[in-house]
């Protein structure tokens, strides 16, 4: 928890502070807080970021086990995904808490944020298993991926609201960083955490698409080259 709380500080004081950045008026929460607005979409974020990075990691971390025993290597990468999602857990159970004390209406939608937590756990192992067998065969992979995983943050509506793009952007660049899927988690986290309310059904029928695609793409990507791992660990 520390982490997020460092970075929701840090971005609090320099967007909030200092370049005056307000967020959107919570509807129908009626909240109205700016520390609050980044943690909702900051704590999702960082548990992608988490899950991406470790599992980048993950086989190239444990080289000797890979090549010395054969077995199913996969699980590497998907015991980062289960530490990263119980600390995400503990994280998002602590702002339910503050969100609660503040007097957000949030107690109803808490099972469905866990299943959205459940769907964006799915979504970032498809990433975590691509990830995690391309940097083996291709080593400079971690220093792309930190690179691209910053540029996705600031194109996703985190420190931000998405109205600030609206039409400053080409229609297609609009469109890519309206159905950025992380964009859409962050956006649908906040209807629930923030504002109190459902999110969009056509998001979640997004999401779910989108999730299943890239565990699925993650999937195949691993097993593919998974065949010569051994020998390239």
């Amino acid at each position: 928890m520390l982490n997020p709380l460092s970075n929701m500080l840090i971005y609090w004081f320099v967007f909030g502070v200092v370049f005056g950045a307000v967020a959107l008026k919570g509807d129908p929460s009626g909240l109205d807080n700016y520390a609050l607005y980044l943690l909702s979409g900051l704590l999702p974020w960082g548990f992608f970021s988490l899950v991406t990075n470790l599992g980048l990691g993950s086989l190239i971390g444990n080289a000797g086990l890979v090549r010395k025993v054969f077995f199913a290597w996969e699980t590497l990468v998907f015991a980062q995904v289960i530490f990263s999602f119980v600390q995400f857990c503990i994280e998002m159970s602590l702002l339910c808490v503050v969100l609660i004390v503040v007097g957000s209406p949030i107690l109803p939608w808490i099972p469905v944020a866990f299943l959205m937590m459940l769907l964006l756990a799915v979504y970032a192992s498809g990433f975590a298993l691509a990830v995690s067998v391309g940097a083996v065969f291709f080593r400079d992979l971690r220093y792309l991926w930190t690179i691209l995983i910053q540029v996705m943050f600031f194109a996703t509506p985190i420190i931000y609201s998405p109205d600030r793009l609206d039409g400053k952007l080409h229609p297609y660049l609009e469109f890519i960083f309206h159905w950025n899927p992380m964009a859409v988690f962050i956006l649908s986290f906040r209807h629930l955490l923030y504002d109190g309310r459902a999110p969009e059904f056509g998001y979640v029928v997004y999401l779910a698409c989108v999730s299943v695609i890239s565990f699925v793409v993650g999937w195949a990507i691993f097993v593919k080259l998974s065949k010569r791992l051994a020998e390239e660990v």
